[in-house]
């Protein structure tokens, strides 16, 4: 199938299980890991549009993208990457999603020493969270530093810090205010071994058969979500970088030189800050539109160029994170 066809297919029609796919695999290493924790703990899993795990239900939802490998290709050119898409990133994301199904399954956040470290459930989900990169009150899982986005995130990913084999977070985390949780975390997760689940509901939320949205609609949305907060002025930091000089007529324009560096630069600028790929697109897209409007050109080799470039960009995401206007990645 085109994607266009694929687009307008609601999800409902999509014939997807997760058994027999690498995601049963990454399950169950996910299983193995709570095992040799001793945990009898072990949450359900689905499909739905996105990742999350629903108050109250120590089950997770998975995307639906991870179950077919077109599927994937389809988030991949809609998104410009697939989150969760390589093994070692679907773990990372399994354990921070069983953090949050644990908290559920042991009614942990009733907790006062929980609640004093972490800070309450309660307190509203944002929107947005404005990170601090160099805190270290929190454990470092998760890009985006996500810990800081609420109190369960940092809850789920000191969890995940803890669960993950051979993490080594006493000596990782020495010295950090961070440490404190990851020891309740492991003094609270030994109490818990060899304990039943107090909450064994196996409801699922969402489920992908129940949804009637097309893809087409969710892609519409999740771009709209991840895209259109960036400022949409860039002139200064061009004008330092290219001229609309005549002197300088000759060289290449600068529009040309950003749709060539485009792809390598977002993927570095990504990788970096943790942003998602498809936000610093649209940063490029506003960069490239606006050199072409001012004629803007090269003043410098191209190697030379895409390092400045590729500085300008990294500082214009992080001035983003700091913004205030960060959207919560899961």
């Amino acid at each position: 199938m085109s994607d266009d066809e694929i687009l307008d297919l609601q999800f409902r029609e999509l014939d997807l299980h997760i058994e027999g796919t690498e995601l049963a695999a990454r399950i169950d290493e996910l299983y193995r890991e709570l095992e040799a924790r001793a945990l009898v703990f072990r949450p359900h899993f689905w499909l739905s549009d996105e990742w999350f795990t629903p108050d109250g239900i120590a089950g997770v939802a998975i995307p639906f993208y991870l179950a077919h490998p077109r599927l994937a290709k389809l988030e991949l050119t809609q998104m410009l990457e697939v989150e969760g898409g390589d093994p070692t990133w679907c773990m990372r994301i399994l354990r921070h999603e069983a953090g949050h199904a644990i908290d559920n399954a042991f009614l942990l956040r009733r907790r006062r020493t929980r609640r004093e470290l972490f800070g309450r459930s309660s307190e509203p989900y944002p929107e947005a969270y404005s990170p601090k990169p160099y805190s270290k009150n929190f454990v470092l899982h998760l890009d985006s530093w996500y810990a800081q986005s609420h109190p369960d995130e940092d809850f789920a990913e000191t969890f995940a810090v803890w669960l993950t084999p051979d993490a080594e977070w006493r000596q990782r985390y020495q010295g950090w205010p961070a440490l404190k949780k990851l020891e309740y975390m492991d003094t609270l997760m030994r109490e818990l071994a060899g304990k039943p689940m107090l909450v064994r509901t196996h409801r699922r939320v969402d489920p992908l058969p129940k949804l009637r949205k097309t893809l087409r609609a969710h892609y519409e949305r999740k771009r709209r979500h991840y895209g259109l907060l960036h400022p949409d002025f860039y002139d200064r930091d061009l004008r330092r970088l290219f001229s609309a000089d005549p002197v300088y007529q000759a060289n290449m324009k600068a529009a040309r030189f950003i749709a060539r560096v485009r792809r390598d630069v977002r993927r570095m600028v990504a990788s970096w800050t943790g942003e998602y790929q498809y936000t610093i697109d649209q940063v490029l897209e506003a960069m490239l539109k606006r050199a072409n409007e001012l004629n803007l050109r090269l003043t410098e080799p191209e190697d030379k160029t895409k390092a400045d470039f590729l500085v300008m960009l990294t500082v214009q995401t992080m001035n983003y994170l700091h913004s205030g206007r960060h959207r919560v990645a899961l």
